[in-house]
């Protein structure tokens, strides 16, 4: 009679022992999942200082592209708002980098804009911001896949299931970047 007493507890033992690293398990990921997002925020803010000073230097030439400028003023109204889930601040930077883009390809149509010093430094400022925060989202896009994977596989899927994770959103490149640059065209050499 002993000897199942004990099979049964050590079975028990070990379900608990198996919960409780699991359990852990996603905590950790999900920790590591808000602290890169909190690089990232550091990062956001300063980009988000900077989109007023782009958009006022960039009003005083562009009369016909005012809907990007309003667009990109909501979206970083929302994007800051802070009431908004990681998600919604990750969809709503997505647009941001969509947008912005859009800015800096109309820029190209208006010579005075170019060849204007603030802007110059706004612009230098603004990519070598994105190149950091595009550092940042491959750390925290990879922290979001760990987590990601561990509340969708089994038996943590089950854990996660219970504490209410869900999937987290990635940081997503736009479509625009991600076609390939046509050096003719760049060089105007068609």
């Amino acid at each position: 009679m002993q000897i199942p007493l004990f099979i049964g507890l050590g079975a028990i033992a070990a379900i608990v022992f198996l919960f409780i690293s699991i359990y852990n398990g996603l905590i950790k990921k999900k920790n590591d999942v808000e602290s890169s997002f909190s690089g990232i925020d550091v990062m956001l803010k300063k980009r988000y200082d900077l989109i007023p000073n782009l958009v006022e230097t960039v009003k005083a030439f562009m009369k016909h592209e005012k809907d990007l400028l309003v667009e990109v003023t909501a979206l970083r109204a929302r994007a800051m708002n802070p009431n908004a889930t990681t998600d919604e601040k990750v969809e709503a930077n997505n647009q941001i980098s969509k947008v912005m883009g859009g800015i800096m390809v109309a820029v190209e149509r208006y010579p005075d804009i170019k060849a204007n010093q603030n802007f110059l430094k706004l612009q230098d400022s603004w990519e070598e911001m994105e190149d950091e925060i595009s550092g940042a989202r491959v750390f925290y896009n990879s922290t979001v896949l760990v987590l990601n994977n561990a509340v969708e596989m089994f038996p943590s899927n089950i854990v996660a299931k219970m504490m209410n994770l869900t999937v987290r959103k990635f940081f997503e490149t736009p479509e625009e970047e991600r076609v390939n640059v046509d050096a003719k065209k760049l060089f105007g050499n068609e």
